[in-house]
């Protein structure tokens, strides 16, 4: 309910929504011409949809027989908060947590030069970064992107002892799990690596403790391409630089949509060679 109230940042969010539904519709209504006249390819989603749209409502000769735009509008915004905005949070935190621990950055430098050199991060390379993982995945526990998940009853449900009709929205708090103390261990809120040195299943009590992807047959299927894509970025950085917080920087993890630092990231990045 606390997303309808009229304060400064609610009202700043609805400006944002605006303005990207403003112009996906531009963009989308641009791309539609340009099909139409052949002159745009569809190697792209959005090309994608709206060429397969198109095609559906041509075979169906019904113009309400494919998706609207406010649905395509809906794939592409998922898409990208979902795919990009969520692996440039985890390596903003990441970077922050390393600066905090330089013995960390160091460990997980130490393994990627052992692995590639000066070589560009492959993926086979990329699979065997046994620290980098490990750190990524405490940075996922710690920071998680997305703080909460919503699931919907279908039919009634029992819970914990508590029964829901259909049609209920349940909140996951995903940030208030990874720092369960019963679940983690009295360092729940200390950053530690090495509890994923054994993989996930054996970091906590209860191996769904861990879910910054989501669990069961509704996780993310992005998943393995977001943590491959945080790993490459996280590798050519270690590669290239060592850093440091500058002084300047604040520690204030603040939630807009994703977990963020409140007053950005002041990083210091020194080339190696």
């Amino acid at each position: 309910m606390s997303r309808f109230f009229p304060t400064k940042a609610n009202r700043r969010m609805r400006q944002i929504a605006a303005e990207i539904e403003r112009i996906l519709k531009g963009i989308i209504a641009k791309r539609e011409n340009a099909l139409r006249a052949g002159q745009a390819t569809s190697d792209d989603l959005l090309g994608l949809l709206l060429e397969s749209n198109m095609a559906h409502t041509r075979a169906g000769g019904n113009s309400k027989a494919g998706i609207t735009t406010d649905d395509v509008i809906g794939e592409c915004k998922l898409f990208y908060f979902a795919g990009m905005e969520t692996t440039s949070v985890l390596l903003t935190w990441t970077m922050i947590v390393l600066c905090m621990h330089p013995e960390w950055q160091d460990r997980a430098r130490e393994e990627v030069l052992h692995v590639f050199g000066d070589r560009t991060p492959d993926y086979d390379g990329l699979s065997r970064l046994r620290i980098v993982t490990m750190v990524l995945y405490e940075v996922l526990r710690l920071y998680t992107p997305l703080t909460a998940l919503q699931r919907k009853t279908y039919r009634p449900t029992e819970l914990g002892g508590v029964r829901y009709p259909a049609g209920v929205v349940l909140m996951l708090p995903l940030l208030s799990v990874h720092h369960d103390k019963e679940v983690w261990g009295a360092d729940a809120h200390e950053f530690r690596p090495e509890r994923f040195s054994e993989g996930i299943s054996k970091a906590s009590v209860d191996a769904p403790a861990f879910f910054p992807f989501g669990w069961g047959p509704r996780i993310c299927v992005g998943q393995s391409f977001a943590l491959l894509e945080a790993k490459m970025g996280l590798a050519m950085i270690l590669q290239r630089f060592s850093f440091d917080l500058s002084p300047s920087y604040t520690h204030a993890p603040f939630t807009v949509g994703l977990l963020q630092p409140e007053h950005g990231a002041q990083v210091r990045l020194k080339r190696l060679h």
